[in-house]
């Protein structure tokens, strides 16, 4: 019994290991393309553009990744749910880390013309592909291998994405710094995309030591057919997958503006782009233990109220965060961002892992988990074509906070019409209808 035990800690420890460092490499990838559409791409792909159309532009092709999110949880998921987290796992990290670096080599606009943008949106779709396939599977491998504090272990794959960006930022930065401001746009801004080859040894070396969760093994072990995932998903959890959408959508819009809108925003403010750049590090690092932290805190007084109070917050914070900016104050900047991603943001989205996963069946749960958090996702890709439409048409960012602020009422709105899930059972879980339950009991 004792070596059983020892053995499942071990597994944890690899699972939570290898999700962090996979959601880290898979969001350093990301979001430096995002960082890079903010400071780069619009002269790079997009140079015979205005320069405002050009930012356009460029948030438009960080937007179809986004967009091709589900796409990546739907097919990875229902593998994921038919034979496996783990096989999934490894595809979905290899394709984010050989898009990467193909994006690195990829010919300018005034070398190959219109096949630069075109080629790009496509390597774009294959990252958010990737990236949508491998949010769940990655969730899953350290919440299934959890045997209590579900909340604080599953979080560790969303801190990944703060901290990939700590990483793209500062490889952003590095290469800045080595290349000079001519050079970084002519080839420096190259490397940070290459070193994900790196990145992806390391990744495939760890994850390769993990093995299956003991939650799927034993709804395998049912030979009993099943429907499609996707299917099931639909039939039996819809309300749940509305109301996952619902309740990320407020998240996610946030997270784009307070990680790449604001870059632009600032630098067109009048700040220099290292010191945006140093200042998002900062937040991004903030951020890694605001997400575990509250995530923690979920464990003991449930789901539902740290994501309401983070929404409500988020609310307010919306229509704070551009006048610190406007200040022109260095201090005032990173404190715009440090609270906003670090504390309020936080809160909205460290919980997110747990609860998703509470909120499916197990040869569901990967489909619909990753369905849910991947279309509320699309908030965020899309939030900055919006939030730079509107900023050119209106002239005042005080239409880009009210946009904000409605998407985190309606988070506000679906936390509260969905129940408390931190006392689920994973494998109780699949007896039932797949609603959310407002009885607390011991997690497994």
């Amino acid at each position: 019994m004792a070596e059983t035990d020892a053995h499942s800690r071990t597994q944890l420890r690899r699972a939570v290991l290898s999700s962090y460092l996979g959601s880290v490499i898979e969001y350093y990838d990301f979001l430096l393309y995002a960082t890079a559409s903010a400071v780069v791409f619009a002269k790079v792909f997009f140079s015979t553009l205005d320069p405002l159309v050009g930012t356009v532009a460029s948030f438009g092709t960080l937007a179809t990744g986004y967009l091709a999110r589900p796409l990546g949880g739907i097919l990875f998921g229902h593998f994921g749910d038919r034979v496996g987290r783990k096989k999934m796992l490894v595809t979905t990290m290899t394709l984010m880390g050989v898009v990467s670096v193909l994006i690195g080599v990829l010919p300018t606009y005034a070398q190959i013309g219109v096949w630069a943008p075109i080629l790009l949106v496509l390597l774009r779709v294959l990252q958010g592909v990737a990236v949508g396939g491998e949010w769940g599977g990655a969730v899953l491998m350290s919440a299934e291998h959890a045997t209590s504090r579900r909340g604080l272990w599953a979080s560790f794959t969303n801190a990944g994405a703060p901290s990939g960006m700590v990483l793209s930022t500062v490889a952003l930065a590095g290469a800045a710094a080595i290349a000079g401001e001519q050079g970084f746009l002519t080839w420096g801004w190259r490397i940070p995309f290459l070193l994900s080859a790196v990145l992806l040894a390391i990744g495939l070396f760890v994850r390769a030591r993990v093995e299956e969760t003991p939650v799927f093994a034993r709804a395998s072990a049912d030979a009993r057919p099943s429907t499609p995932p996707l299917l099931e998903v639909l039939r039996r959890h819809p309300r749940n997958l509305l109301l996952s959408i619902g309740i990320g959508f407020g998240a996610f819009v946030a997270q784009g503006v307070l990680t790449t809108f604001v870059i632009a925003y600032a630098v067109q403010a009048g700040f220099a782009r290292q010191t945006v750049l140093n200042a998002l590090t900062v937040s991004s690092i903030a951020a890694v233990f605001g997400i575990v932290g509250f995530a923690a805190l979920s464990d003991r007084v449930g789901r539902r109220p740290v994501v309401l109070v983070g929404a409500l917050a988020m609310t307010v914070w919306a229509f704070v965060l551009f006048p610190l900016v406007d200040s022109g104050s260095t201090g005032l900047l990173v404190l715009a961002v440090v609270v906003g991603q670090g504390v309020v943001h936080a809160a909205m989205y460290g919980p997110l892992a747990a609860l998703y996963t509470e909120l499916f069946s197990t040869r569901a749960r990967y489909t619909g988990a990753s369905l849910g958090y991947q279309i509320a996702g699309i908030g965020a890709g899309l939030g900055q074509v919006v939030f730079a439409t509107v900023l050119q048409g209106s002239g005042s960012v005080l239409w880009v906070s009210v946009v904000i602020a409605a998407c985190c009422v309606l988070t506000v709105v679906c936390v509260a019409l969905a129940g408390e899930t931190s006392g689920q059972s994973l494998d109780a879980h699949d007896a039932g209808t797949g609603a959310a339950s407002t009885r607390r009991t011991p997690v497994s």
